[in-house]
């Protein structure tokens, strides 16, 4: 998805809408997509706490929105081994908070969840068919949450992405461009393969999907609420992902590129395991809604873009 999205069918109805989490990679663009759709409360982990679920219950009466994205997570994987009960409580307790409460305003509720709910012995694309079951607590807290909003009342839309990264915030790409400046060599792993997804094409792709949902073009609620996968196409390794950004970080960037060196994820130990399969289809969501993201590489190409010092800047 890489043209601009077409506007609001009828704009004139100016739904309220409440981003939770806007201060992250994903609520910076979908705060930015739609603006002018209607009025927006926005607010990050300073302004509320999701681990109190009367922060989140009031946040969300307060708002009294018709649009609840929640973009807010407890992401670090490792750390969320020795934290479980607060990953519990943003990751399944604060999603199903909004869910009742979405459902008390009949509001839609949009949620974002993770390939982390698979643990990776697929050899193909998984299905939101496929039986999840988590290699980490973070997974786990996920799942946890996708589960508590679908047996809600509320309308919803469940996506789950992976890789995530954009031109803010942190994630993988920014990682690497930092440590180019202060290393030589970077030994990456290769033995894990998943679709490295922009903070941008998912919003696009949301934009466009709840736009249509709005104006009636894919039927009622029943009808489409639910679970999708959404990422971008094509997959490739960590290690692979991190030539791609060297190759365009060199010609685009001036960022020198360091050696690169393959390793196995035995050789990378970390406290929560990951999935060695994170490629998930994208074909209920280009069936349901004619939705489909761009390409991994092209998405890469346009975050690039964007990263590019203007003329004059400094």
């Amino acid at each position: 998805m890489t043209d601009s999205p077409t506007p609001f069918a009828d704009p004139s109805k100016n739904p309220r809408i409440l981003i939770v989490g806007n201060a992250g990679q994903l609520g910076r663009e979908l705060e930015k997509i739609f603006a002018g759709v209607g009025p927006i409360v926005a607010v990050d982990k300073e302004s509320v706490d999701l681990a109190d679920p009367d922060q989140t219950r009031e946040l969300v009466r307060r708002a009294a929105p018709d649009l609840i994205f929640n973009a807010a997570a407890y992401t670090a994987v490792d750390r969320a081994e020795s934290e479980m009960a607060l990953a519990h409580a943003v990751n399944a307790l604060a999603p199903r908070v909004l869910a009742e409460e979405a459902a008390e305003r009949n509001a839609l509720l949009v949620h974002y969840s993770t390939d982390y709910v698979f643990n990776g012995a697929k050899p193909g694309p998984w299905t939101e068919d496929d039986a999840p079951a988590p290699l980490n607590v973070y997974g786990a807290s996920k799942l946890a949450g996708e589960q508590a909003i679908r047996n809600s009342r509320a309308k919803h839309l469940i996506f789950r992405t992976s890789w995530v990264y954009g031109p803010h915030g942190s994630n993988f790409l920014l990682t690497m461009l930092r440590l180019a400046r202060e290393r030589d060599k970077l030994s990456i792993v290769d033995d894990q393969i998943g679709a490295p997804t922009t903070s941008i094409q998912l919003a696009r792709a949301t934009y466009a999907i709840v736009a249509g949902v709005l104006a009636g073009r894919f039927g009622d609620a029943q009808s489409w609420s639910g679970l999708y996968h959404m990422t971008c196409g094509g997959s490739v390794s960590w290690f692979g992902f991190a030539q791609a950004i060297f190759a365009r970080a060199s010609k685009h960037l001036g960022v020198k590129a360091p050696e690169l060196a393959p390793i196995a994820t035995k050789d990378y130990p970390r406290l929560a395991a990951r999935p060695r399969n994170s490629v998930l289809s994208n074909e209920k969501l280009h069936a349901r809604f004619g939705v489909q993201l761009s390409h991994w590489e092209s998405a890469l190409d346009e975050v690039m873009e964007r990263l590019q010092p203007r003329p004059g800047s400094e």
